[in-house]
């Protein structure tokens, strides 16, 4: 099937539609619950922060969202694609070409360079090699490291490190962002650096940004405010 799956952009609707969604986890023979009967939408170009607790599900709605598991019973759709009907191999190319992610503790690999981390997934999504370098190298500049495209990951600190992960989040032109807890594993003068930036860059693009966070900081930044309580979506 084409890399392209998902519709064109319709401004009159939103972007993210979540519908009754509900997951669990089996831990011997029961089944845990953790989102139950989820609702909520994003519209297009908003910034849209996630709360809860530790173990509320942040972590787990991020990935039916992006399509790395399945919701056991409801509805997931971006720009009209309904993910629960895709095959797995469909929802790896949905998220390689329309999902760009930013971790806590960054998913560099370390055997390539910056500029090589952040070309990656412009060229899995068919871009030149060269092309792809071209654009890595412009958001490495946009984030402040044009001096650091040769270094490996283990030599940044931990802030240049997420910056590089910002960078590789947008290289592919995504439609939906999505960070979990990117603030988290850095000291708050350099989480504050780095989430300036990743609300500037987002804006900037007009691309769709959901934040799972701890952070109240994060919050007061955003559009709208979620919060996952005993499974169930506050907003």
């Amino acid at each position: 099937m084409p890399t392209e799956i998902l519709p064109a952009i319709d401004p009159e609707r939103p972007l993210l539609i979540l519908r009754g969604v509900s997951h669990g986890y089996r831990e011997g023979d029961r089944r845990r619950p953790v989102l139950q009967g989820v609702d909520g939408d994003i519209g297009e170009g908003r910034f849209v922060a996630l709360l809860g607790q530790s173990g509320s599900g942040k972590s787990t709605l991020l990935n039916l969202i992006a399509g790395l598991d399945t919701a056991d019973s409801g509805s997931i759709m971006v720009r009209g694609l309904e993910l629960n009907r895709l095959r797995e191999p469909e929802r790896t190319l949905f998220r390689r070409r329309h999902i760009g992610f930013v971790y806590q503790f960054f998913n560099l690999l370390p055997t390539l360079s910056v500029l090589e981390n952040v070309a990656l997934p412009a060229e899995l999504n068919g871009l030149s090699a060269d092309a792809s370098r071209r654009r890595a190298a412009m958001l490495l500049e946009e984030v402040g490291l044009a001096d650091r495209l040769d270094s490996f990951p283990d030599s940044l600190s931990g802030g240049e490190q997420q910056r590089v992960a910002l960078a590789r989040a947008l290289v592919h032109d995504p439609a939906l962002i999505l960070a979990d807890e990117p603030t988290g594993n850095l000291d708050s003068a350099t989480g504050r650096h780095v989430l300036a930036l990743l609300d500037q860059s987002v804006r900037m693009r007009g691309k769709t940004l959901l934040v799972a966070t701890h952070s109240r900081e994060v919050a007061e930044r955003a559009d709208a405010v979620w919060e996952l309580r005993d499974g169930r979506l506050m907003s």
